[in-house]
Parts: structure tokens; C-alpha cells; sequence
């Protein structure tokens, strides 16, 4: 398909319900995600479309060239460009989890990232960092991590905010012995104590989370 017709076919899908839902939460598109998958899925892996749909700045486009790209085929630049174009929170989520995280190149962006005077790229550092905290934090500095959460995540940017939460979260339930820790700080700090959480979701606030995710590891 060229990206005309793959264009004529989003636009096709554009739901103004939909819409109306993404918009609440930052993201300027109408197109079920569903419905965006399986166009993915009937496309397969198109690197080259893939780039073409990026190029069109257009929402659902970037969601659908983020499905059907290869990951390993960006480099650095190219992926640290995008980063900082993605500022529609869905987009920004696809990459840095659908991309990023597959690249050859996401352990030198997440050092690059975490330290980023713009906020919204910072958090792509931060989550990158909760990342590697869960899957083996060799080299980090986990009680230095949690003396800049303790000093910075209670005034930080929202999208910043909540990746650091997200990390926050992720020591207290990967490492027990920094758990009493976080639990301190997510109390003290009360970020997103109050959040609306659904009925059977855990919510985000951080001493919740991690009580509840602590509780379902296996014994042993």
C-alpha cells in the first residue's frame, strides 16, 4: 500500500467517539486501537512505510508506523529525533515500549534521556531506567535513583512525574531491601495518591502498587 491509501484508510476509521475519549488523555486521533492493530497486522513488518507514516506527523499514522517498523533498523539519531517529536503521550508510549526498548541503542538514549533539560524526554529516560530496575539493575545506583525521586518527583512536569513514579514503584517491588524505603517516600511525597483508579486496577499511588504487587510474587 502506498501511504495514500493507507492514509485514506485511517481516515476511513476515524471514530469521533473515539476521538473524543483520546483527547482527554493528550492524543489527537480517532481510530480504535484495535482497529489500528489490525490494519498493522494485515501489513506486517514495512520499514520503509513505516518511515513514510512517521514523516506525515499525523497521529494515528505514527501509531500504526511504530507497529510495523523495525526496531533495529533506526539509528541512534534517528530514534532520538523521533523521541523528541513524539509528543503526543500514546506515541511517545509506543516508542519508547514498542521500539526503543528493541534497539541496539536503548541503553546509550536511556543515559542520554534520563538527564534531558525537556521534561517530556526525560521521562522516556526515567522510563527506560524502571525498565532496566526490573530486569537487573547492573551499574545503577538504586538508592541514588530514589534521592532524586525524594528531591525532584513531587514538583516534576506530569509526564515526568509519573515515569518517576514508575520507578519508584518498580524498586520498592523489584528489591526488598530499599522496599521500606519507597513505601517512605511514595507516602510522604503523596503523588498520585488521590488518582481515579478503576474498580480492579491497582492504582498508581506508589506504596499501593507496590504492597499489591509484592503481595502476588510467588512464595519462595
Amino acid at each position: 500500500m502506498t501511504v495514500a491509501e493507507v492514509m485514506a484508510e485511517l481516515a476511513a476509521l476515524e471514530d469521533p467517539k473515539a476521538r473524543a475519549v483520546n483527547e482527554k488523555h493528550g492524543d489527537d486521533h480517532g481510530v480504535n486501537l484495535g482497529k489500528l492493530r489490525a490494519v498493522a497486522k494485515r501489513l506486517k513488518t514495512q520499514q520503509e512505510l513505516s518511515v513514510e507514516l512517521w514523516r506525515t506527523g499525523d497521529t494515528a499514522a505514527r501509531l500504526l508506523a511504530l507497529l510495523i517498523c523495525r526496531p533495529k533498523a533506526f539509528s541512534r539519531d534517528e530514534l532520538d529525533a523521533m523521541l523528541r517529536e513524539a509528543r503526543r503521550p500514546k506515541v511517545h508510549d509506543w516508542l519508547v515500549n514498542y521500539v526503543v526498548k528493541k534497539s541496539p541503542h536503548a541503553e546509550d538514549l536511556r543515559v542520554s534521556w534520563f538527564a534531558d533539560a525537556d521534561p517530556v524526554v526525560a521521562s522516556a529516560g526515567w522510563a527506560l531506567t524502571a525498565d532496566l530496575v526490573a530486569r537487573g539493575p547492573e551499574g545503577l545506583d538504586l538508592a541514588g535513583l530514589l534521592d532524586v525521586i525524594e528531591k525532584e518527583m513531587k514538583d516534576a512536569p506530569e509526564r515526568l512525574q509519573w515515569a518517576m513514579n514508575h520507578c519508584l514503584a518498580q524498586i520498592g517491588i523489584s528489591h526488598p531491601s530499599l522496599r521500606a524505603r519507597a513505601i517512605g517516600i511514595g507516602e510522604r511525597l503523596e503523588v498520585l495518591k488521590d488518582y481515579p483508579t478503576p474498580p480492579n486496577c491497582t492504582s498508581p499511588f506508589a506504596p499501593v502498587w507496590i504492597t499489591e504487587m509484592v503481595r502476588r510474587q510467588p512464595v519462595g
